[in-house]
């Protein structure tokens, strides 16, 4: 597993590049602003990219504005975002690829083979997204969101742990349901969010995209 770095603070970016070395990845370059993650990314052409959001000069968004051109340039490569912050300014345009991304917080990363494994799902083109980072999101959207207005409490319940890249098991366990209740709720999700059902894993990511897209991000 190939990967790129993107982290101006210096200290969190040699951890993860030790962590991620340890773990089995070929860290190919560890940078620390988005000028340079850019490039290194057209030089290695990686399986995956790690950015946090806030990098020079600005500190504010370069390494989301980042993220958003690597993956327009490379829609297969996964993105994961690790930031201490929930912006949704560029999320949903992230997310609108499908698969391949992730939005994790760092001060909620506890375990180390979580985190791993969350990215080797992103890099295989999965999603991982923090749960915390899915309730800003849809809370923000579900303002002027008609659509998920139709869907159950449970439903939601079930569409935010959709996103965070959680199977029908994972959701069953957490919710205290039987995989035959979560995949009946999906089931009316994607009715309610007129998303036909089929084999493609993606209709997941797309479910929360369509109700995320219902209202426009605030200006930041």
């Amino acid at each position: 597993m190939r990967v790129v770095i993107g982290e101006d603070e210096v200290l969190l970016r040699t951890g993860i590049a030790h962590i991620l070395s340890n773990d089995g990845f070929d860290v190919l370059a560890t940078v620390g602003d988005a000028f340079h993650l850019e490039q290194e990314v057209e030089r290695h052409r990686p399986d995956l990219v790690l950015t946090d959001i806030r990098m020079p000069p600005t500190h504010t968004d370069e390494g989301l504005v980042a993220a958003v051109r690597i993956r327009r340039a490379h829609p297969n490569l996964g993105v994961v975002v690790v930031s201490q912050h929930v912006q949704r300014r560029y999320a949903t345009e992230l997310l609108e690829g499908g698969g391949g991304f992730g939005y994790l917080l760092k001060q909620r990363i506890a375990d180390v083979h979580t985190f791993t494994a969350d990215l080797r799902r992103v890099a295989a083109g999965g999603t991982a997204l923090d749960p915390e980072v899915v309730s800003v999101l849809v809370a923000r959207a579900s303002r002027g969101a008609s659509a998920v207005a139709r869907l159950t409490p449970r439903q939601v319940e079930v569409l935010e742990l959709m996103a965070q890249g959680r199977s029908n098991a994972a959701i069953a366990a957490q919710l205290v349901l039987s995989e035959k209740a979560v995949v009946q709720h999906t089931s009316r999700i994607y009715d309610a969010l007129d998303l036909p059902v089929d084999a493609d894993d993606h209709r997941r990511v797309l479910a929360v995209i369509r109700h995320l897209q219902a209202v426009p991000p605030p200006a930041t």
